[in-house]
């Protein structure tokens, strides 16, 4: 029995970023938009022949996107919130997307529990009128080069609902939307498609019980177009709702092996005879090799339990960079064992044809079964020798690619040490936040500041570039960053910033930059991945034990505070996002690899303090992101990502105030968790979540000072001093004066200087006139 292949996505940027490259072209004025509809073609017929080269049998395809998947299919239902209905095309999809002047984007969150950013929907009330024309042609264009093969991918309805903000009942928005999947299904099924993936991973979420009844609703009338569906879920196990999501009317229902304990509940109730199963037993989120002895037993339990199942990826491949062939500067034995997405289609591939050929070759008998203790079906399956084989290592030595990683990365003893040497002591500061508030830095009323990084102009970029291939000197690397420096200290003075920061220029990324200094972390050169829209990211690999060697940040901090005399941040990136925006090891826990980053942290805190620093930014945005997307699971997490956050800070000296910066999250049910942090100061994205973020912090009774996200850094628009003042004065109803601060809702970066100064300056002067308007001057 032949097992077939399948994928659930690809990754849609490009192999050197094409995509990413014609956006902010496009958006410059430099290329029109058919330059740019044409290179989103070419890269997407491109990942298809790839896929379609490794031997993928059915080819996930419909997911590249301009911008955001789920944009586009809010796009093509319709879904379009009444500020943007006087502009059509590609101006109103940006300007959903982006904002235009005086008008705010949808709200942008994560993705689940990934670092890929979502436009979240806005559904009201009103007829519907769909267009999914671009679909159709994008499957028809994959018909042509795959034929049979070419199976369209659907954002399923009740996933949609769950993640958009509604304005009407749920039952209303089904009975609005069911018509209209129903025609897309139909106009599939008049293609001759084979079979259609419908994405719904909103039911590994815990609360899928509550939308039963809708799942029941919608699946029932969608299996009335007679089309094969496949039901897809990742990122989690179906948990409780796994016996009705089994009773659907689908044809096939993919699973996620590689997270939760769907491989359990299979086990314990089965898998239904008239259904296929979408084994998703390749990590699409991580960049690590398989282990065919931990993968292959898995596939052979399946092979016990279920009639008809194929290999897949355990979740679209866009979480992930194109090749790690590419990647010849890391050291052999690392890049021996890494994985990316061609490699992952020849592991799906590799996965299928050993399951196939053991079937074959052991009459159905499974090699390795966990329900019996058989020393003798377990002596038919070598691992070692299939590792060697498969992976085309030295075939003239025993050891394999893990083995010898394994040589590459040993365990340092001396950080082992420090973790077991640890106390309670070192997660807490020496004072209460009420006691050593006096004993911090006097500061006006409403201080205003940035959260830390400024433009990344062009030549910025160019001049790391140029120091990376060694074509200036350190010495002159370092004058032109600190000129650089010098420039944002000016700006910020006469925007007139209270609290200034140095603007990260040295910096490529707030996570890179950091690792890059650590032992135990390494770096691609083209491990590009898509965060949202032209935001693309290197997210770091580590693979040892983490060691600070050396101060990281101290010296800019030096200069840029030499520069004047108003404080100047000091900016670090926490833990908790350091592990959540890497590829992780998976030989040991995340706790134990966060505690590694916040001990290295800890020392920079010390240096930074000793180099005369008063505030210390320690950024956690992706603190949220982490959570388990199960509650029953959110303890665990939150008890050691909070501590690993205490133990970076608790080193400080009360005098010193320490902030952190998240974004993009929803803070209500973590309240007290964000509390425990101990932070001085909380800055969070609140400009276009229409104050929602804030409220939740109130409404918790969060007791510390708040930096009220006031300009949405993620939109070109530059907004008026009056729409600012207008969301600093939800703050002072909302919070007492002396806890709020006034900032940006992110980092700069990604910004052109002409829109920020003016940005900053309106800024400036609605907390200037706020303070008036409140009659006070001081924060206490």
């Amino acid at each position: 029995m032949k097992i077939q292949t399948a994928t659930l996505g690809y990754p849609r940027i490009g192999k050197n970023r094409e995509v990413k490259k014609a956006l902010e072209a496009f958006w410059n004025g430099k290329i029109g938009s058919q330059s740019l509809l044409q290179t989103v073609k070419e890269v997407e017929e491109a990942n298809w022949k790839t896929q379609l080269d490794a031997g993928i049998d059915k080819i996930g395809i419909g997911d590249t996107t301009l911008y955001d998947h789920i944009l586009d299919w809010t796009f093509r239902f319709g879904l379009i919130p009444e500020r943007f209905q006087q502009f059509s095309g590609l101006e109103r999809y940006f300007a959903m997307a982006r904002g235009k002047e005086g008008i705010s984007a949808l709200e942008m969150t994560k993705w689940f529990d990934t670092n890929y950013h979502y436009l979240v929907p806005e559904i009201t009330s009103g007829a519907l009128r769909a267009d999914w024309s671009d679909f159709i042609e994008r499957v028809s264009r994959a018909q042509e080069i795959l034929g049979k093969r070419a199976i369209p991918i659907v954002f399923g309805s009740c996933t949609l609902l769950r993640l958009s903000k509604l304005d009407l009942n749920v039952d209303t928005a089904i009975s609005q939307l069911i018509p209209l999947y129903t025609d897309l299904l139909t106009e599939l099924k008049s293609l001759g498609i084979s079979e259609v993936q419908i994405h719904e991973p909103a039911l590994v979420l815990g609360d899928g019980n509550n939308w039963k009844e809708h799942y029941q609703a919608v699946y029932k009338s969608l299996s009335g177009v007679e089309i094969p569906l496949n039901l897809v879920t990742y990122f989690d196990d179906l948990g409780e709702t796994y016996s009705w999501v089994m009773d659907l009317p689908v044809n096939a229902i993919s699973l996620d092996l590689t997270r939760g304990s769907n491989l359990e509940l299979i086990k314990t109730y089965g898998f239904p005879e008239d259904k296929r199963l979408g084994v998703g037993i390749v990590d699409a989120r991580n960049i690590w090799q398989i282990c065919p002895e931990e993968v292959i037993p898995k596939l052979e339990t399946i092979k016990d339990v279920v009639r008809e199942f194929e290999v897949q990826p355990s979740a679209s491949l866009q979480f992930v960079p194109y090749d790690a062939t590419r990647e010849t500067q890391l050291p052999e034995a690392l890049r021996n064992v890494l994985s990316f997405a061609e490699q992952k289609l020849q592991e799906v591939v590799f996965l299928a044809q050993k399951i196939t050929v053991c079937d074959a070759k052991y009459n159905h008998e499974p090699l390795v079964n966990f329900n019996r203790n058989n020393s003798q079906n377990q002596s038919k399956f070598d691992a070692t020798k299939l590792t060697v084989t498969y992976y085309k290592k030295d075939q003239k030595t025993i050891e394999t690619a893990w083995e010898k990683f394994r040589r590459f990365s040993p365990i340092n003893q001396i950080v082992q040490q420090q973790l077991k040497s640890l106390t309670s002591k070192d997660f807490e500061r020496n004072l209460s936040y009420d006691l050593r508030r006096s004993l911090q830095i006097s500061l006006p009323v409403f201080p205003t500041t940035t959260i830390g990084s400024f433009p990344q102009t062009s030549d910025v970029r160019k001049l790391r570039v140029r120091y990376k291939r060694g074509e200036i000197s350190q010495e002159d690397y370092q004058t032109a960053i600190k000129a650089q420096i010098l420039e944002c200290i000016r700006s910020q003075e006469e925007a007139g910033l209270d609290v200034l920061v140095h603007g990260e220029f040295e910096r490529t990324d707030m996570v890179e930059y950091f690792g890059q200094q650590l032992q135990g972390f390494a770096f691609t050169q083209n491990g590009w991945v898509q965060s949202y829209g032209s935001r693309c990211v290197r997210p770091p690999i580590i693979y040892g034990d983490v060691i600070r060697t050396q101060a990281m940040t101290v010296d800019e901090f030096i200069y840029a505070q030499s520069l004047t005399e108003k404080p100047v941040k000091g900016m670090l990136t926490g833990p908790v996002t350091m592990i959540n925006w890497s590829y992780t090891r998976t030989d040991i826990s995340r706790q134990e690899q966060a505690f590694q980053i916040a001990l290295a942290l800890r020392d920079e805190v010390t240096d930074l303090e000793a180099a005369g620093a008063k505030i210390i930014q320690i950024d956690e945005p992706a603190l949220r992101e982490g959570l388990p997307l199960k509650t029953k699971r959110w303890n665990e997490y939150l008890s050691w990502a909070v501590d690993s956050f205490k133990l970076s800070a608790g080193i400080a000296k009360p005098g010193t105030q320490i902030h952190t910066h998240m974004c993009y999250s929803e803070f209500g049910d973590i309240i007290t968790d964000i509390e425990r942090l101990d932070a001085d100061v909380l800055s969070i994205e609140n400009s276009r979540s229409n104050n929602e973020t804030l409220y939740e912090l109130t409404d918790g009774g969060y007791s510390k000072q708040v930096g009220n996200g006031v300009y949405d850094v993620h939109s070109p628009a530059i907004p008026t001093t009056e729409q600012m003042l207008s969301q600093l004065r939800t703050g002072i109803a909302n919070l007492p004066v002396k806890q709020i601060w006034v900032n940006p809702d992110c980092g700069l970066k990604t910004r052109r200087w002409e829109e920020v100064i003016p940005a900053l300056k309106n800024m400036v002067e609605a907390a200037k006139k706020l303070r008036e308007e409140a009659n006070v001057t001081k924060g206490d």
